[in-house]
């Protein structure tokens, strides 16, 4: 298989985002008619068109826009390969994360808050199956990787877990479902409401069901979700009780929407940056992760303090 002409690629990069031959060919400093072949010559290789003429203008085809993302990716790779190891930086830092689809997206602000406050600083997002960040952190196109769940045992792919939280869980509900009483017991809140739980591939879904197997209880399940976002909006809608950290509906506590019925003992859910083992780590990731993690010897109310601090 011909190997990718990398010359190629960029002078497609050019044309793509100014969307015109001639302005490209000025900023190449090549000829209109060169730069044409070269577009020529990396579709032959794709074997698809990239651009379709519309009047004066070039727009990108469906394969198009696919090469340009493709392409983006690499020339920012360039750039970040040339300031990393020139030692110098760039004007703007660049942070990739990745975050697991369900996790919660206050505890995603929460750590990200330092970053997010800095002018020279930009932050990408990516959200997405577990096994598919992997692939990403592997292939460095992500610099941390937000879960919370920790990388398999076996796995010797040279990960680093960091854990930088660690939440109560609790059951929480609409107000008009648990009104004003605030003596309240897990056990009995459990026999009385329909619950919304995480999905079982879940750790605090597993940790939930040992519970319940404890307390001899057959809970009436009101939705299994997948998705912490999901849980929350059910939990608003009154469909029964949520098996969740607090800091997953945080603004509704705040405005007493919700309320905090009971913390389910033993329960907790641990947040982890994880991290490829590098030689040129983003630096960023390193401050981030070091004002995340708690103090050592601290507890873990102590941690989820600084956490609700972080967040709140």
């Amino acid at each position: 298989m011909a190997l990718l002409n990398y010359n190629h690629l960029r002078y497609f990069w050019a044309v793509a985002h100014e969307g015109n031959l001639t302005k490209a060919a000025q900023q190449l400093n090549v000829s209109q008619s060169a730069l044409s072949v070269q577009i020529q010559k990396l579709e032959a290789q794709l074997g698809h068109p990239l651009f379709e003429r519309v009047g004066r203008q070039l727009l990108l085809t469906e394969a198009g826009r696919i090469a340009l993302e493709h392409a983006d990716s690499i020339m920012a790779s360039g750039d970040d390969l040339l300031e990393t190891l020139s030692g110098q930086g760039a004007a703007r830092q660049v942070l990739r994360v990745g975050a697991l689809a369900t996790l919660s997206r206050n505890f995603q602000l929460g750590f990200l808050q330092p970053a997010i406050l800095r002018e020279d600083v930009e932050i990408i997002i990516r959200s997405g199956a577990l096994r598919d960040l992997f692939e990403q952190l592997e292939a460095l196109r992500i610099d941390v990787l937000l879960s919370n769940m920790a990388p398999p045992r076996g796995d010797r792919s040279g990960w680093v877990a960091h854990p930088i939280d660690e939440q109560p869980v609790s059951l929480i509900g609409h107000r008009d479902r648990l009104g004003h009483d605030t003596a309240r017991d897990p056990e009995a809140l459990i026999r009385q409401h329909p619950v919304i739980l995480p999905a079982r591939d879940s750790g605090i879904r597993t940790a939930f069901d040992a519970l319940a197997g404890r307390m001899n209880l057959q809970p009436r399940i009101a939705a299994e979700v997948d998705d912490m976002a999901m849980i929350r909006l059910l939990t608003r809608a009154n469909a029964g009780l949520a098996v969740v950290p607090p800091i997953v509906v945080r603004d509704e506590l705040e405005t007493g929407l919700l309320i905090e019925a009971a913390e389910l003992p033993l329960l907790r859910e641990r947040f982890y940056a994880i991290t490829p083992s590098r030689r040129f780590p983003n630096p960023l990731v390193r401050e981030l992760v070091e004002r995340a993690m708690p103090e050592k010897g601290a507890s873990g109310s102590s941690a989820n303090a600084k956490n609700k601090a972080a967040t709140g």
